[in-house]
């Protein structure tokens, strides 16, 4: 694990553009979770996972594997 893992890092213009990109899908496809799945605890569940995975692709964007910064 790289020393900076835990520490913030400052994305990059192009890595922002990405991470918008990415939100604009997952809004996306959160539309459609509620366009198709009835309410109750199973969609909000999806919602949180989704809002996990968005969470999750921002990291995926910035660092590598390893937790080092992506260059």
């Amino acid at each position: 694990m790289h020393h900076s893992t835990f520490e913030y890092l400052k994305p990059t213009d192009a890595q922002l553009e990405a991470m918008a990109k990415m939100r604009a899908s997952f809004l996306e496809l959160a539309t459609s979770v509620d366009d198709y799945v009835p309410e109750g605890p199973d969609r909000t569940y999806i919602h949180r996972k989704l809002r996990e995975c968005g969470m999750w692709a921002n990291v995926a964007i910035t660092r590598n594997a390893d937790g080092s910064p992506r260059t």
